[in-house]
């Protein structure tokens, strides 16, 4: 059964190129994608039909920056309170101790939670290679993603300036940067499929310009750029960043990438908090990553989000890892994204429609995707379905405004990626959900146990 009919659904907000909404109408998906929309729908004999009615339909939100292996790692007790630099410190010498199975379990619990708060379409920047483990992690998230069934951006991280080199992470987790090269290529050529309704993708994504030489961005750019896959990284996400760029390369950390020719419509940064005003007209293309739970928690300042959306710019909004959210929680990111918006703009902030299209056609187009991100026929069908009839929306007139304003839940009645329903009132169809939290859980509190009883032994 290759065709699904999505009925009676009280109304559509595509964000397609005409901006249409749609009242009491359905959705034909074929396949992977949207086949038709409209009034009273015919279906073939062996069509499925999923009765709709009372649900607000939108595209799948899109998630363009995450650490899955973080969600291991939450409610660290240790560098709960602090700021970027001495929680990523305190946080590496947990994170030098991870496996593939914790990177497995970890992208599983991560993606569970994205799906069921709307998310589609996820990237991940993993960067953590510990040097007694397998380089073969990025493969471990990949086989996850396929058997949950999420829409997949891997991005191979990489950190190869150490503490003995002068720069942020521990000396176990960098790695020669030929190394990093060498399997970057091959994950490239294994896994990377740039077709329509692509389930997978590839980018490459150095850390940050306290974890990487300049070196290294300027290969990594020349091997992105011959294979045609797109460019990630942290950038002026602190003022500890900036002070540290200003005083190693006597650059502001966007200087550093113009330097580099890490700008364009194949490269986007994670934060662009500490973006000024001529750095925000320069953007040429490079789409931000924005993270309000996670600039919030870690005290990093709030993105210049009206100022990019009206200077043309590409932003989008993320979750970021789950250590410094501490939740996949993608709905919530959305709403966070309204209130903080507002919170630094106040008349002149960006509508609930204006942010609800930042999260899904936003990501997508930050993503290089013309494929997903919107409702229209020949469009990916990945749909998420709201439900808004309960009494924590009662008395609001626009269903955009419940949408991040208003609920004391986060899980969509329904999810469907690429044609497939994964996850159905609020619940995974794809995985047995409680047995991989509880091994998510076990190996969790062994790598942390480990590290608490050597720490306390020294």
């Amino acid at each position: 059964m290759s065709q699904k009919l999505l009925k009676n659904i009280d109304l559509i907000v595509t964000f397609n190129d005409r901006d249409e909404t749609f009242e009491h109408c359905d959705i034909l998906i074929d396949g992977p994608a949207i086949k038709e929309i409209g009034s009273n729908l015919g279906s073939e004999e062996d069509t499925e039909v999923i009765d709709c009615s009372g649900l607000t339909a939108l595209p799948g939100f899109v998630n363009t920056h995450h650490h899955l292996y973080q969600t291991l790692f939450r409610g660290i007790r240790e560098v709960q309170e602090q700021p970027l630099f001495p929680w990523l410190t305190g946080l590496y010498e947990f994170w030098k101790n991870i496996t593939p199975e914790a990177v497995y379990y970890g992208a599983l619990v991560g993606f569970s939670e994205l799906l069921r708060t709307g998310c589609t379409l996820t990237s991940d920047h993993h960067y953590v290679f510990p040097k007694n483990q397998p380089e073969t992690l990025i493969d471990d998230q990949i086989k996850a993603a396929g058997e949950i069934g999420i829409r997949f951006h891997a991005t191979r991280g990489s950190m190869s300036l150490g503490r003995d080199m002068g720069g942020l992470p521990p000396m176990e987790v960098v790695q020669k940067e030929e190394a990093i090269l060498l399997d970057s290529e091959r994950l490239i050529n294994r896994y990377h499929d740039s077709s329509t309704y692509s389930m997978q993708r590839v980018a490459l994504a150095p850390c940050s310009p306290f974890s990487v030489t300049k070196e290294l961005m300027v290969q990594t750019k020349n091997l992105a750029r011959k294979k045609g896959v797109m460019l990630h990284t942290h950038l002026a996400e602190t003022l500890d960043e900036e002070k540290f760029c200003l005083e190693r390369y006597g650059r502001r950390p966007f200087e550093l990438m113009e330097d580099l020719e890490w700008v364009g419509d194949d490269v986007w940064f994670a934060h662009g908090i500490y973006l000024n005003d001529e750095e925000v007209k320069r953007l040429q293309g490079s789409g931000i990553a924005h993270c309000p739970s996670s600039n919030m928690k870690l005290s990093s300042g709030i993105c210049r989000t009206t100022e990019i959306v009206r200077a043309g710019g590409k932003l989008s909004i993320a979750v970021d890892g789950s250590a410094s959210n501490d939740g996949s929680n993608m709905w919530e990111e959305v709403r966070r994204a309204y209130l903080l918006n507002h919170l630094k703009y106040g008349t002149e902030g960006l509508t609930a429609y204006e942010i609800l299209r930042t999260a899904t056609r936003g990501g997508a187009e930050v993503l290089g995707r013309d494929d997903t991100g919107r409702l229209d026929i020949g469009k990916a069908a990945d749909i998420v379905l709201f439900n808004l009839k309960g009494i924590e929306y009662s008395g609001c007139h626009d269903p955009l405004v419940s949408l991040v304003c208003l609920g004391n839940t986060s899980l969509v009645d329904m999810t469907i990626v690429n044609g497939r329903v994964v996850v159905k009132d609020g619940k995974l169809t794809t995985i047995d959900s409680e047995k991989a939290a509880a091994a998510a859980h076990r190996t969790a509190a062994d790598i942390v146990k480990k590290q608490r009883s050597i720490t306390n032994k020294n």
